[in-house]
């Protein structure tokens, strides 16, 4: 048995462990491993190369992937599955185990229905895949956002000023809600409920009326106003998979704070920052128990899953499933959002 692994899309935190567990796994079962460079491109490009024990050690802690990625789409390049297809059997690849998020593991399902043996593993910093609780990433991320937060805090503090934490989450506000409950931010503002400029000055208005000189809001990068719904759109290039760049809804806000309000408001982009350093605990484990579950499906001939965690445990669900629609951010969360809206603390 010859298991190809790749990783594709947006990299995390997390990856490299789920690595080192297909790799260290598969070799206890008898299994040659081959590393595919930078998700489905290196596929199209056969950019691949043999994974061995000694290659994956020392790989638990580090950040990133060591396998590269890209936002190659298959999909839409002419003949593109019939050429993953033939590269595989050239490759002499018996399995493929496919790291990603929605668009990743979107075209994982596409190749099963063409035939090919791929299991998935869901990874996104956003949380927004279908049919599992938690993907590798995000819990790295969101400590670096929560961090970010309580570090803007004592700055506007020291300035008595409202200072804007913008974060990633295009479709959903897992990021921005884990990371404004966390934080301790005034006010959480996410993909899934448009906001009304207005009604964000008035929940700052409360806390500064309750004798407070200072405010942290984070929102998604996904949030719109109600008064502008293409604000965020920073230009119309689109990837592979037809994703817009978003950004620019943080110094949206400090301008129409600071113009409505008359407060001192500054914006901090975090950006690529929340994509870096080493993983968690939690993600470090989370990566381990994923990418050994998959191998163990593979063992058992069971192919077109992606492995999820439900509560504690590791289960297969079907890729078509996990992917094409995006898991929203749950009522119970903006609830929460909402009552520690410009509290008094």
């Amino acid at each position: 048995m010859n298991i190809g692994v790749l990783t594709g899309g947006g990299d995390c935190p997390g990856l490299n462990p789920a690595i080192r567990a297909v790799v260290t796994k598969s070799i206890s079962l008898g299994y040659n491993v081959t590393g595919i460079g930078h998700g489905w491109k290196g596929l199209l490009e056969k950019e691949v190369r043999p994974l061995t024990l000694e290659s994956v050690h020392g790989i638990l802690e580090k950040g990133g992937t060591m396998l590269k990625s890209s936002r190659t789409n298959p999909i839409k390049m002419e003949n593109g599955i019939e050429i993953i297809k033939q590269n595989m059997k050239d490759l002499e690849l018996d399995a493929l185990v496919a790291i990603g998020g929605d668009d990743t593991l979107g075209v994982a399902a596409e190749l099963y229905k063409n035939g090919v043996k791929v299991v998935g593993i869901p990874k996104t910093i956003d949380n927004d895949l279908n049919a599992t609780d938690f993907c590798i990433g995000f819990d790295t991320s969101v400590n670096i956002v929560v961090d970010a937060v309580q570090r803007c805090r004592s700055t506007a503090e020291s300035h008595s000023r409202v200072l804007i934490v913008e974060v990633m989450g295009r479709h959903a506000g897992w990021i921005a809600a884990y990371g404004g409950l966390a934080g301790g931010a005034d006010c959480t503002l996410v993909p899934e409920v448009p906001f009304s400029i207005e009604d964000v000055c008035a929940t700052l208005q409360r806390r500064f009326d309750s004798g407070q000189d200072n405010a942290v809001v984070v929102v998604a990068e996904g949030a719109k106003p109600e008064e502008k719904d293409d604000l965020a759109l920073r230009n119309k290039e689109v990837d592979a998979f037809g994703h817009v760049q978003l950004g620019g809804i943080g110094h949206y806000l400090e301008k129409e704070i600071k113009e409505r309000m008359g407060i001192p408001t500054r914006a901090v982009i975090l950006g690529h920052i929340q994509r870096g350093g080493s993983p968690t605990v939690f993600d470090r484990v989370l990566g381990t128990r994923l990418g050994v579950k998959a191998v163990e499906l593979i063992s058992e001939n069971k192919f077109g899953y992606m492995v999820a965690l439900k509560g504690n445990q590791i289960e297969p669900v079907t890729l078509d499933k996990a992917t094409g629609v995006n898991r929203k951010l749950e009522t119970q969360f903006y609830d929460l959002l909402q009552l520690f809206s410009g509290e008094r603390s």
